[in-house]
């Protein structure tokens, strides 16, 4: 078990709902892992830096929507910025994108 942390450690964390709208190859990143580009609505768009190469293939990723975490510093990884966080439980290796049950509006607040 992680550290316990207090509601409002947990409400400061900025989750939201947001659709694919492009996928590309990422052959400078360390491990296998694809750029996305992600479509937050109101928020606007983010990319980000996803290790989800083992169980996804682009053309299935794209207009996929998923939860991310919109409100981490942005962080350089070899020659892109990743903006955002997409969410995924890890099983092994895989990483199993999390996604809302129906289609909800990009930019939605997950809590």
């Amino acid at each position: 078990m992680n550290t316990t942390i207090s509601f409002e450690d947990f409400i400061k964390v900025d989750l939201r709902v947001g659709t694919i709208i492009e996928v590309h190859d990422f052959p400078e990143a360390r491990n296998p892992a694809y750029q996305l580009t992600i479509d937050f609505g109101d928020i606007g768009i983010k990319r980000s830096s996803a290790q989800i190469t083992t169980i996804y293939e682009k053309e299935e990723l794209l207009n996929r929507q998923i939860i991310a975490v919109v409100n981490f510093p942005k962080k350089q990884i070899a020659k892109f910025m990743s903006e955002c966080l997409v969410i995924g439980a890890v099983d092994g290796k895989d990483v199993i994108l999390l996604h809302p049950e129906s289609t909800i509006k990009n930019g939605t607040t997950v809590s």
